[in-house]
């Protein structure tokens, strides 16, 4: 019987234990972080405007679509 008492007890006080708490909670604030960056951005690019424009300068610059006149990349802008 003492055998599992200390069995349970020895639990119990591992759960109480706050070892890699902070570990856990970085990696959840980071995820969240990135979440948010990745909801902002959609909802940006989806409503246009100059970050559209941007993006689309950079992906025409990315795909080496020169411009003939000038032969640099062509901007969104």
């Amino acid at each position: 019987m003492q055998l599992v008492n200390n069995a349970i007890l020895s639990f119990l006080s591992m759960l109480r234990s706050e070892r890699g708490q902070d570990l856990l909670e970085y990696a959840m604030l980071s995820g969240l972080v990135a979440a948010a960056i990745v909801v902002v951005a959609t909802i940006l690019l989806a409503t246009g405007g100059p970050v559209e424009g941007m993006a689309n300068g950079i992906k025409k610059c990315i795909d080496f679509n020169p411009d003939p006149v000038t032969s640099k990349c062509v901007g969104g802008l």
